[in-house]
C-alpha cells in the first residue's frame, strides 16, 4: 500500500510538473484579460501545494523558479529587465547578481508552501467548506509571488530597474503598486478560481478511487 501511495504521489507530481513546464515555456502560460496579461505560472505550484502538501509545493515552486531562470537567461521576454531574474544575462553595463536568484526562486518556492499551509489550516476543522480553502489558498499564494518579486525589485534593484524602463526613481514605488493592481490582483483572482475548479473535482476522484481500492 505504501508503494502504491508513493507511485500515485509521483504520478500526480509529474503531471503537475509537466503543466508547470508548459505554462513556463510556451505562450499558453499567459491569458489576456482586457488590456492586461495574466500569468498562469503560479497556478500549478499552488495546486501542487494543495493536493500534495508542503514539500511538494515547495519543490514545484523551485522547478517553476528554475524554468523561469532558464527562460530569462537564454530567451528573455524583455532583455532590458532580464537582470532581475538571472545573474548570467548582461545588457550593456547592466547585469544581475545573487539577488537575482533570490527573486527568481524564493517567491515561487513560497507560493507552494503558503498554498499548502493555508489549505491545511482552513480544512483543519471537519465540516469547513473546502471550496473556501481552495479559493483562499490559490489567491493568497499568487499574491506571495507578486509581492515577493516586486518587493525584491524595489529592495535590490530599484535604481537599475527604474533606469532600465526609463522611469524616475522617485516614481518606482507608485509604478510597482500599479502593477499589483493591474496584474497581481487579476492573477490572484484567476489563481483562486482555477485552484477551486481543479483541486475540488480531482480530490473527489482520488478519494473515490482510494476508497474503492481499499475495500
Amino acid at each position: 500500500m505504501k508503494d502504491k501511495n508513493k507511485a500515485l504521489w509521483m504520478t500526480q507530481f509529474s503531471m503537475i510538473l509537466a503543466v508547470t513546464a508548459i505554462v513556463s515555456f510556451t505562450p499558453l502560460g499567459s491569458i489576456p484579460i482586457g488590456p492586461i496579461v495574466a500569468s498562469l505560472g503560479m497556478i500549478p505550484v499552488a495546486v501542487a501545494g494543495i493536493m500534495l502538501g508542503v514539500k511538494a509545493g515547495a519543490l514545484m515552486g523551485f522547478f517553476a523558479g528554475l524554468f523561469s531562470f532558464i527562460v530569462w537567461t537564454f530567451m528573455p521576454p524583455n532583455p532590458l529587465i532580464a537582470f532581475i531574474f538571472t545573474p548570467f544575462y548582461t545588457l550593456g553595463p547592466v547585469s544581475g547578481n545573487f539577488a537575482s536568484l533570490l527573486i527568481c526562486f524564493v517567491p515561487r518556492t513560497l507560493v507552494g508552501v503558503v498554498a499548502a499551509l493555508l489549505y491545511n489550516l482552513l480544512t483543519k476543522n471537519p465540516g469547513k467548506s473546502a471550496v473556501k480553502a481552495y479559493l483562499v489558498a490559490g489567491g493568497a499564494s499568487s499574491l506571495v509571488n507578486t509581492f515577493g518579486v516586486l518587493g525584491g525589485i524595489y529592495i535590490f534593484f530599484a535604481a537599475k530597474y527604474a533606469e532600465a524602463i526609463g522611469l524616475a526613481p522617485n516614481l518606482l514605488f507608485t509604478v510597482l503598486g500599479g502593477v499589483v493592481l493591474t496584474n497581481g490582483i487579476p492573477e490572484a483572482l484567476l489563481g483562486a478560481i482555477c485552484c477551486a475548479a481543479i483541486c475540488g473535482p480531482v480530490k473527489k476522484i482520488i478519494d473515490k478511487s482510494s476508497g474503492q481500492s481499499s475495500r
